[in-house]
């Protein structure tokens, strides 16, 4: 699925226009990623947890080659579904 499909069946689901579907997603894109830039996690309970985690510094290799590579520390985003998901998809 897509974001056009996934706009498309909440649109039908919720009775909503396409347009005030794609903003809704979109509003929602938005505001997780506006809470995990400023180190907050996102819990939505049945669905899952969005939130960030520090990667260290490593060093890794040129996979042609062979060099030493360092790869700076970083945040980076994670998530963790909740049983809810879990549960639906077994």
């Amino acid at each position: 699925m897509n974001k056009s499909d996934l706009v498309d069946a909440i649109a039908k689901e919720a009775g909503l226009t396409k347009a005030q579907a794609a903003k809704a997603i979109n509003s929602y894109h938005e505001t997780v990623k506006k809470a995990m830039k400023k180190g907050d996690s996102v819990s939505l309970v049945g669905f899952g947890t969005y939130t960030t985690a520090q990667r260290k510094a490593r060093t890794g290799r040129n996979p042609q080659t062979g060099a030493a590579l360092k790869i700076k520390a970083a945040r980076v985003p994670k998530f963790r579904p909740g049983k809810g998901l879990k549960d639906s998809v077994k």
